[in-house]
Parts: C-alpha cells; structure tokens; sequence
C-alpha cells in the first residue's frame, strides 16, 4: 500500500497527530510504570522470587542497575535511528520494535513463574531497552516529519503537547504501579505496563493511513551525513549535549537515589502516606501545570526585558536543576543527623528539577529536530538521546566505583565454587581466613543450607554483638538511635579484635552502623567488618479509601517474607530491632556527600555553558524548506 509522503498542505494540526499522541501517553504509561518500581523491586523484592540468587541487593548496586538500564535504553536509539533513516522509514522500525518492547514487559512479568528470575529480569530489560529505545528518536522525529512550512509555526505548540501526553500517561503509571507492587506483587506490577504497550502498538498501528510516511534516505543519508554540512551539524550539536548529559545524570537520580531517601522521609503529605516510587509522579503534575505558565505567562514578560533563545533557556534550567540537588542535599544532612523531614522538602526539590527540565528537555528536544539537516532528523537526536546515555553512564560509573567489595563475600564465592552441585539443603558451616590467615580467631565464618540470608560471623563478633545491643537499649529508653556524638559516648572503651576503637555512625532514623577498621586498620575497605542496626517502625495510620477495598489484607512483600520464613523478632516495646553483621560492602561516598558532589558538578556545568552560549550559532532546517 502506497502512503503519503509529504507534510499535509495544510496550515493547521496534521490529522496523524491525535494517533502520535495516544501512542506516547499509553507507551509512556508502559516505560514509566516499569521503571518507577525499577529500583524497589532490585533492593527488596527480586531476592525473594523463585528462581533468584536469595541475596538481598544493597542500594548502590540497585542504583547502579537502574542507571546501566538507562545507559542502554538511551544508547539504542542509535540503531533505531539508523534503521529507520537508511532502511525501512520510521513507521515500519516503530511498529517493529514495539512487538520487542511488548515481549520484554512480558518477560518481567514472567519473573518467578519458572525458570531463573534473574535471567527473566535481564532478558526483559534487555528487549524494553531495545523496543523502548529504538523507537524513541523515530517517535519524536515522526512527529516533526507531519508539518511543513505553511504549519511549521505549530512545532513548539506540539512539542509542549508532546510532552504533556508523556506526563500524562508517566504520572498515572508512577502512582498505580507502585500500588500494584506493594499489594499485589512484581507479577501484576510489570504486566499492567506491558498491556498498556500493546495498546499504544495499536492506536499507532491505526493512524497509518493519516501519517506522512518520510521515506528513508538510503545511502543519500550517509552521504548528507558525512558531507561537509552533515559533519558540521553533528560537531556543533556535540558539545551542547555533552552539557545536556550532566543534566540527565542528576534527573534520572529521581528513579533511583532520590526514592531511596524518600524511604527515610515522612511521607504523610495531604493527608496521604504516599510510597516511595509515588513521590515521582508529582514531577508530572508540575510539568502539566508548568508548561502552560511557562509558555503563556513566564515566556512572553521575560521576552519584554531579556530574547529567549533556546541556549538561555537551558543555561537557565542548569542553575534550576542545581538548586534542585542543593535542597536534596541539605534534606540529607538531616537524614544522616537521624531526623526524619517532611517529604514536602523534596516535593519542594522536584518542583525546582520539573522547572528545569521544562527549560532543559523539552528545549532540547525541539533544538534537535531544527538543527539536524533533512535526511538526518533521527539520528541527528541520537545525540540528544545519547546525552542522556552518557550521563547515565556517569552515575553508574560514581555508584561503581564507591561500593566496597566484601572479602568475605569474595572469599564465600570462591569457596561455594569448590563445593559439590547438591551442597543445597545439606547445612554447613564454612570457614573464611581473615586479614591475617595464620590468625584462626580472626576467620569469618558463614553458615550455609536453604536460607541464603544465613548468619554471618566475623571476627571479634562478640564484642561488636554488645555494642550494637549498647545502641539498642538506649534507643529502647529514649525512642529513638541516639546521634553520633552520644552513640560514639556510649561505645567509648570498647575495642575491637585487633584493639582499636569501635565506631558509630547513623544512617538515618531507623538504621545505624557499629563496626571496626578490620584487620588492616584503614576504613571503608573491604576488611571493615561491623553490625548494621535497623529499628522498624509502625506503619502510620492511614485514611480509609475506596482503595482498600480493591486490595490484600497484607502487603505482597510481608507475606512472601512469611511464606519463606523470614521473621522478625519483636522486642518488649514493641518494635523490632535486626541486626545484620557485615564485612565490607558498604559505599565510600555516604549519605549527603553524595549529592553534594553531583550538586557541585551541576554547578560547574552551569557555569561552563554560559561562554559556551554566548558564541553558539544555530541553523535551522526543516523538511521541506
């Protein structure tokens, strides 16, 4: 069948639009929904699925799987983009890879059906990441491809339309997924994302007839790319997106670090006890009410004082989205004190990052599209996308490289190597040397059988044991951890096994550390070894809803723990206190630390972009000019 394939004479809305539109809220429903839950489901859930390794996964690691996830998804665009602008167009890609994108939500939910969970995992993200990314540069330039020059003017009314059918569909899946997790477990939780894919394949699938269906370039793309005009494009794009990355690498923290400390926040906000993944739906909401008072009132007042030009609007967002990170970091330094603040500090912090992205993303998005010559439209925002790619990178790189290896994890691994195929089931105990090996008495000793989480013991286990219950009688008497200078009083005199110091430290207002330097004697290495103290509190009364009659009487997560016999013990005041011996393993970059540094990156990044501005030259193409 023979489509059009040119813009609609017309000086209005193209009639394909409505079908784009509809496309992106349910596709971005599907993403948003499967990657708000992302990093909550690696930490506390997938250890617990038939089929997976049993070990529970610590935050940066979880933090550093979301981001490689994300460094995929937005490398994938490349291929995408070559395939549509060289072989089939961009319809025939999107349509294709959509059925991808579908079979790998389908993957997820399949997760501790059969088979191994974590291979299920991967294989899903892996196909969401091809699907998901290689139809993303072809979507946006697909859009652009519908208007020509009597309509042109219409471009940044539909990109803001664009982006509001993205929040859309984002901000009712950031708030129902996270529910369908909590009540009804990853099965229902990945699987609600992928029939919303399904459905998105098919409201595109209808607008065939209505697009304007851009042939592909063939090998006259290659030639327009690598001429003298393509590579000049592509070079002066370059250094714009490389200070676009740094903004994507402190956005996307909202998926991954920003959720972790909405976990120690109180999250009583409108008289609701929001989750911790639903946090991030309000950066949706603020979009929605943003966009219309940045383009009908904020835009128009500042043009009367100061041109707005794409680069000011970004360098602007720069500073935004560094205030952003500024206010996060100041609501960690509480955390680390054992306070517990509001979770409306970092709704506040949200709508500072959302005014930045709408200067920063929504910008960018359009300066891609007008800046690539014709034949180049999607690969030219490739590197838009890429942006992002690599500011992911970046986060999963600084994740990487704080985590503290384990020796005696390392040592464990070794020795289960050794061990025969059936060991599963037969209990045993396994000794690990130590720092010193010809010291008996300073060798880890693990027990092993059919629960993985099966104790640890380190050497000097005894003492740290009366240190962590010295933490836990005072927190029994006051109500609470005491902070470091009084926990520090407390373990005042008592000496680890190799005579030194035992440290405190509080990690926020349920979770404390009691540990020792180890057999080398220098901290934050893998020789560390110590015992984390968590405090567990009652769940704070919530309203009654029409919502509590659509779930469980528990949560999916405690009865799963109860099914695999993983208990608590409850103390005489009435709340629970675990203990968790470790031996390494822990981040060398904790706590507020952590954002101060990429709120002194992003700082940087703001300043660097304003000489950068102030020499750029655009040029702008568009389809049939």
């Amino acid at each position: 069948m023979q489509y059009r394939t040119k813009p609609e004479e017309t000086e209005g809305m193209p009639g394909g639009i409505p079908h784009i539109i509809g496309n992106e809220a349910a596709e971005r429903f599907s993403f948003y929904g499967m990657k708000a839950i992302l990093a909550v489901f690696l930490s506390q859930y997938l250890f617990l699925m038939d089929g997976a390794s049993g070990k529970r996964m610590d935050e940066a690691r979880a933090t550093e799987l979301v981001h490689l996830f994300n460094v995929a998804f937005y490398i994938t665009p490349i291929l995408g983009a070559i395939l549509a602008d060289v072989f089939f167009g961009k319809y025939k890609v999107i349509i294709g890879l959509s059925i991808i994108y579908c079979a790998g939500h389908a993957a997820l939910a399949m997760m501790g059906q059969f088979g191994h969970s974590e291979k299920w995992m991967i294989a899903g993200l892996v196909m969401i990441a091809l699907g998901a990314g290689g139809i993303k540069p072809c979507v946006s330039a697909h859009v652009g491809d519908q208007f020509g020059a009597l309509n042109s003017r219409l471009l940044p009314r539909i990109f803001n339309w664009f982006y509001f059918s993205i929040n859309l569909g984002a901000f009712a899946s950031m708030l129902l997924t996270p529910w369908l997790l909590e009540w009804y477990g990853p099965h229902w939780a990945f699987g609600v994302p992928g029939v919303l894919m399904a459905i998105a394949t098919f409201v595109f699938w209808l607008g065939r007839k209505r697009f304007a269906h851009v042939p592909p370039g063939g090998m006259g793309f290659l030639t327009e790319a690598f001429n003298r005009e393509g590579v000049y494009a592509m070079l002066k794009l370059l250094p714009v997106y490389l200070f676009v990355a740094m903004f994507w690498a402190l956005f996307d923290q909202t998926g991954s670090t920003w959720i972790f400390q909405s976990q120690d926040m109180d999250r009583n906000f409108l008289g609701f006890q929001w989750l911790p993944s639903q946090i991030q739906s309000l950066n949706s909401v603020f979009v929605l009410t943003f966009i219309p008072i940045f383009s009908l009132i904020i835009y128009p007042w500042v043009e009367k004082f100061w041109p707005l030009s794409p680069l000011r609007k970004m360098g602007t967002g720069f500073v935004l989205m560094a205030a952003a990170f500024v206010l996060v970091s100041f609501i960690q330094v509480e955390i680390d004190a054992g306070g517990k603040p509001n979770i409306a500090w970092q709704i506040a912090a949200f709508a500072l990052l959302t005014a930045a992205e709408i200067l920063v993303s929504i910008v960018a998005l359009e300066f891609a599209y007008t800046q690539a010559p014709r034949k180049m439209k999607s690969f030219i925002m490739c590197f838009y996308l890429a942006a992002v790619a690599v500011g992911n990178l970046l986060v999963f790189g600084v994740n990487h490289f704080i985590r503290i290896p384990s020796a005696a994890e390392e040592q464990l691994t070794a020795a289960i190597g050794e061990m025969p195929e059936d060991w599963q089931g037969d209990p045993r105990t396994v000794v690990l040397p130590g720092y010193d090996r010809s010291d008996i008495e300073g060798a880890y000793i693990r027990r092993l059988g059919k629960q993985a989480e099966a104790p640890l013991e380190v050497p000097g286990q005894e003492i740290l044991n009366r240190a962590a219950q010295t933490i836990i009688s005072h927190a029994e008497k006051s109500g609470r951890f005491p902070d470091e200078k009084t926990g520090t009083g407390l373990l005042l005199g008592m000496k680890d096994h190799w005579g030194r110091q035992i440290r405190y430290l509080t990690l926020n207002s349920t979770t404390v550390r009691v540990w020792s330097a180890g057999g080398d004697g220098q901290w934050n290495t893998k020789w560390d070894v110590g015992i984390i103290v968590s405090r567990s509190e009652p769940e704070p009364e919530k309203k009654a809803s029409w919502l509590d009659q659509l779930r469980p009487e528990e949560p999916w997560l405690a009865e799963r723990k109860r099914e695999l016999g993983l208990t608590s013990t409850q103390d005489g005041a009435g709340e629970t206190f675990s203990q968790t011996t470790f031996s390494g393993g822990q981040v060398r970059l904790q706590g507020a630390a952590y954002f101060w540094f990429f709120s002194a990156l992003m700082g940087a990044t703001a300043l660097l972009f304003i000489p950068f501005a102030m020499i750029y030259r655009p040029k702008n193409y568009l389809q049939d000019s």
